[in-house]
């Protein structure tokens, strides 16, 4: 947990529900998160457990049904932050280049806003290039979306996410459709990335390894309400690799990862309620 001058993002008894009377679904329970400055946080867990559920309530999308969330030291909303979002369907648009598809949020988000005019040509065009290079896309800023593969994609998704150096960031099974190569692949760029800039991340992954390379904390939920049963610190030294994932320590982490979503699983004998987050 984070100390309270530090801390970034707070749940506090939160919980959510839909509708009424007997139709009503508690999507999330009872929850208590903290995440200090700079933290990097994994939610995993069975679909529908509200690991998706937390990521809209953090940045305002859904509004808690008791309880509070606080962001930047207030209610969220209440204060402007930066957020740089990455989902597993890039999104990108099709007719822009990739570099201007990674510009767009200086177009959008203020500060930067103010001033996209008259820098779109130089100081954030160098920018966006300078980002693009870090994750091994030099040379592609102006190629198309439907010139690039998957992977490449994703690279240039984290790059708009991250261009306008946001305060926290927020993904959502960025790496879910690529292949495992491809995966490990980026999982050491966005390493690279966190370990340069330093946002504050919350991560939503099914894929336990990807959890423990590259979080700091490891939060397990279970589903029906969604809850967290376990908050673990991922105490193994950065930069990370992928030959580490094979080392004692990792595997006896996901292991454990594994034993309580497969205990919160069997301990939960009511079939998914329809519509209920992920």
């Amino acid at each position: 947990m984070s100390n309270a001058r530090d801390e970034f993002v707070r749940l506090q008894q939160v919980t959510l529900s839909y509708g009424r009377g007997e139709r009503v679904v508690h999507a999330l329970g009872e929850t208590n998160l903290t995440v200090g400055k700079g933290d990097f946080v994994a939610l995993v867990g069975p679909s529908g457990c509200g690991k998706s559920t937390i990521l809209k309530l953090v940045t305002g999308l859904l509004s808690a049904t008791t309880g509070w969330v606080m962001v930047a030291g207030r209610e969220v909303g209440a204060e402007p932050v930066r957020v740089g979002m990455a989902f597993q369907n890039p999104t990108l648009l099709p007719w822009l280049s990739i570099r201007d598809n990674v510009m767009l949020p200086l177009k959008i988000v203020p500060p930067f806003r103010q001033e996209y005019r008259a820098k779109r040509k130089t100081e954030f065009r160098d920018r966006a290039d300078a980002l693009l290079e870090q994750v091994g896309l030099k040379g592609f800023a102006d190629k198309y979306p439907w010139q690039l593969s998957g992977g490449m994609l994703q690279r240039a998704s984290l790059c708009r996410a991250l261009i306008h150096d946001p305060q926290l960031l927020m993904l959502d099974e960025p790496f879910g459709a690529l292949d495992q190569f491809t995966r490990e692949e980026l999982w050491a760029v966005l390493q690279d990335l966190w370990m340069t800039r330093r946002p504050t991340v919350l991560l939503v992954t099914h894929d336990l390894k990807e959890a423990g390379y590259l979080a700091n904390r490891v939060c397990v939920m279970r589903a029906r309400p969604g809850h967290i049963v376990e908050d673990r610190h991922v105490d193994l030294p950065r930069p990370r690799t992928i030959d580490m994932t094979y080392e004692p320590d990792f595997v006896s982490l996901t292991q454990r990862l594994r034993a309580l979503i497969v205990s919160a699983r069997a301990d939960d004998p009511l079939p998914a309620a329809t519509g209920e987050p992920a």
